[in-house]
C-alpha cells in the first residue's frame, strides 16, 4: 500500500489517481498520520463498496465503545443508548 501526503494530492492527483486503480487502495496522510484511504471503484460495485465501508466503521465504533465499557465497567442500557444516539448525530452532522 502507498502513502501520499496532503501535499502529494494536490499537486500529483492524476497520478495518485491513476496508481489508484491499479492498485487498488492508497492512503493520504497530514503531518505524517494516516487519515484519508482511497479506494478503487466503479460505477459497478459503488454502492457494495459503500455499504461494506460503513459496515466496517460501524463496527470500529462499536469495538470502540465496547472497549470504553470494559476499560470503565459495564454501561446501563440508558448509557448505551446515549453513546449510540451521540454517534449517529455526530455522523449527521459530518454529512
Amino acid at each position: 500500500m502507498n502513502f501520499y501526503s496532503i501535499r502529494d494530492l494536490r499537486t500529483e492527483t492524476k497520478s495518485i489517481c491513476d496508481h489508484i486503480q491499479s492498485a487498488g487502495e492508497a492512503v493520504i496522510t497530514n503531518n505524517g498520520k494516516p487519515t484519508v484511504l482511497m479506494l478503487d471503484i466503479s460505477e459497478d460495485n459503488f454502492e457494495e463498496v459503500l455499504r461494506a465501508v460503513r459496515q466496517a466503521k460501524a463496527m470500529i465504533s462499536f469495538n470502540a465503545m465496547r472497549k470504553i465499557a470494559e476499560d470503565n465497567g459495564f454501561m446501563s442500557e440508558e448509557e448505551i443508548e446515549a453513546e449510540i444516539q451521540a454517534a449517529r448525530e455526530e455522523r449527521r452532522s459530518k454529512t
